[in-house]
């Protein structure tokens, strides 16, 4: 038989141009730091670690991981451990899927001012969600929701969106569980209005940087004119189809947290200085297509959608808010007929066998034992 080839990755493009990238770009260092990392991922450079099956003796050496949050190989582990954790907030009701796009035109103001703007994003999506939803126009109940930020579109260009899970239904005034409709119960005309007016807001509030290709904002008067232009763009919201359960939208949270901005599936060729990946076209009718681009170019796109340190992608607000947390979701589940799981303190592995199924530590060689890793002496 032969050799079955090995397929490209991430880690292998770093490793032929990494260091040359590096060279000729004045990175942030938390930048360099990423890149490094996924560089050295799971090689010697890491150091390794032994595990001795419990039964026949059999002996495992693996190179340890970066753990890096933007390393393709590094998220199994931290996606159903999070999973996991989110199974004791879901509720017995409908969920619906909300997106939260902003213009093109505002992507180098987000390029230059990452932290805030992703920020700020957060923040008008919150407000825009929890306020509506208070309305007894649309729901008159609290509601509480788990959001996403992804910075990215299918083919690497910078695109900064925020998903939101959000519940069929709320808590009121009297503490009583109101279910919504079958549709989204609040328009998304009239979401997309208040978050356009919420965002620009709250970017009039800050103190935002301008430099290259933006640098005119720093004259008030230009910066004013961009403001108002904001106004005659699309912002675009977009609800999918309500979740079946509980399950479903564990299943289809744990797809959108853990995301990296291209997994090592999509990487099909690295020749000649360039490296070829698929990527769906959503404005194609989610046409399967290929892109080939310069290695410089592709480690540049990634780059863009690499977080700046302690940034926290995943959001919790609403009911789900640390806030009173406890008491309201013991309070929520109770009218919503949902059942009461008990969290254990279970280990990581442990974590995995019992979210996918399979058992990582069982020994590859006899089938019977266990991988132990064994006490420093």
């Amino acid at each position: 038989m032969g050799q079955v080839m090995k397929m490209p990755e991430l880690q292998d493009i770093l490793e032929r141009y990494g260091k040359q990238y590096k060279e000729k770009h004045d990175l942030p260092i938390y930048v360099k730091k990423t890149l490094n990392a996924i560089e050295k991922c799971r090689t010697a450079e890491l150091g390794a670690h032994e595990d001795i099956c419990d039964h026949c003796g059999h002996k495992k050496i693996s190179y340890n991981s970066c753990r890096n949050r933007h390393c393709p190989k590094c998220q199994t582990s931290a996606k159903e451990k999070w999973i996991y954790n989110q199974k004791f907030n879901v509720l017995n009701v409908q969920y619906f899927h909300v997106v939260f796009t902003i213009p093109d035109i505002l992507n180098k103001v987000v390029y230059f001012n990452q932290t805030k703007m992703y920020n700020i994003m957060f923040k008008a999506v919150s407000e825009t969600l929890q306020e509506l939803a208070n309305d007894k126009k649309y729901l008159g109940a609290q509601i509480g929701f788990t959001t996403i930020l992804h910075t990215w579109g299918q083919n690497l260009k910078d695109h900064p969106h925020i998903h939101c899970i959000v519940p069929a239904g709320g808590l009121d005034s009297l503490g009583k569980w109101r279910n919504s409709k079958k549709k989204f119960f609040i328009p998304v005309k009239v979401l997309s209005k208040v978050f356009r007016g919420k965002l620009i807001y709250y970017m009039k509030q800050e103190k935002l940087d301008f430099y290259k290709e933006i640098e005119d904002l720093k004259i008030p008067q230009e910066f004013d004119k961009f403001i108002s232009s904001l106004y005659s763009k699309d912002w675009i919201v977009y609800c999918k189809p309500p979740f079946k359960n509980a399950n479903s939208v564990i299943e289809y949270l744990g797809r959108y947290t853990h995301r990296v901005a291209i997994s090592n599936s999509r990487i099909l060729n690295i020749e000649n200085s360039k490296v070829t990946f698929k990527w769906r076209d959503y404005r194609d009718k989610n046409k399967m297509k290929t892109m080939a681009l310069d290695v410089d170019e592709f480690i540049r796109r990634f780059i863009l959608h690499i977080l700046p340190p302690r940034f926290m992608k995943i959001r919790h607000f609403g009911l789900l808010g640390n806030r009173n947390k406890t008491k309201k979701l013991t309070l929520c589940k109770s009218l919503t007929n949902t059942k009461v799981l008990t969290k254990e303190n279970i280990s990581p592995l442990e974590v995995l066998k019992k979210v996918s199924g399979k058992d990582f530590n069982l020994c590859p060689a006899c089938g019977i034992g266990h991988l132990i890793r064994p006490s420093p002496a």
